[in-house]
């Protein structure tokens, strides 16, 4: 399974109003891992940034100047992309943004090479009634161990990932450039996460001895005494 988790920064809140894609950070997961591989690029959007949007992500007019603008690297972003499923938080926001982009050069939206999880419509579901924002869930999940003094579109996608890990109950810390621990999410546990390689030797299977199973036997008639003869477990 491969997927982008993917983020971006933008002149302002509204494409259809001229605004512009200015950073896009994206890193891959394959079977729930960070492969280390990244696609990120700040860009020239042609029009200034609005003082709104410079405070959130700190991204400025004259750091962009010089900037590749989309169309030299669309190439690149969508043969990244392809036939993976994106992971955004928000991503009506961001898919918005993207196929304004690509429909400024004539081409097609993204979503025609790749499917889209949004992590915000994920967390509402899980999470009802709680501020789902990706502050929140980092907090929550255990992945605010970075500088986020201003937003940026790879730092985003970075604590997305292990945010979207620990919300479908995978492993969380799973940091681009470092191998950090992690808790889990608030109020479980937080044991330490230890990758192993990935040419490590099959673990062994030990079966359960006549006395284990006796004693699982065991617990099985008193759960099946307490639940009234409808222990779901002594029918699996």
């Amino acid at each position: 399974m491969r997927q982008i988790i993917l983020d971006t920064e933008t002149t302002g809140l509204d494409p259809s109003q001229g605004h512009r894609l200015i950073e896009i950070g994206c890193l891959e997961l394959v079977n729930r891992r960070l492969t280390r591989r990244s696609f990120h690029h700040y860009l020239n959007p042609d029009r200034e940034i609005e003082a709104g949007a410079m405070a959130v992500h700190g991204i400025t007019n004259e750091f962009v100047a010089d900037k590749p603008r989309f169309n030299e690297v669309v190439t690149d972003f969508l043969k990244f992309v392809e036939g993976a499923e994106l992971v955004i938080h928000n991503a009506a926001f961001d898919i918005g943004f993207i196929n304004h982009e690509l429909a400024m050069l004539g081409l097609p939206p993204v979503t025609g090479i790749c499917t889209v999880l949004d992590t915000l419509a994920m967390a509402r579901a899980k999470h009802p009634g709680q501020k789902n924002n990706l502050d929140a869930l980092a907090r929550r999940y255990g992945a605010d161990n970075r500088d986020r003094t201003y937003h940026g579109a790879l730092l985003d996608a970075e604590i997305l990932a292990d945010v979207y890990l620990g919300m479908t109950g995978g492993q969380v810390g799973l940091s681009l450039g470092h191998d950090d621990d992690a808790g889990g999410e608030q109020g479980g546990s937080a044991d330490a996460i230890r990758r192993l390689p990935a040419d490590r030797p099959r673990l062994p299977v030990h079966a359960a001895g006549a006395d284990e199973l006796a004693a699982h036997e065991q617990r099985l008639l008193i759960l099946d005494k307490a639940a009234g003869g409808r222990c779901l477990f002594r029918d699996a």
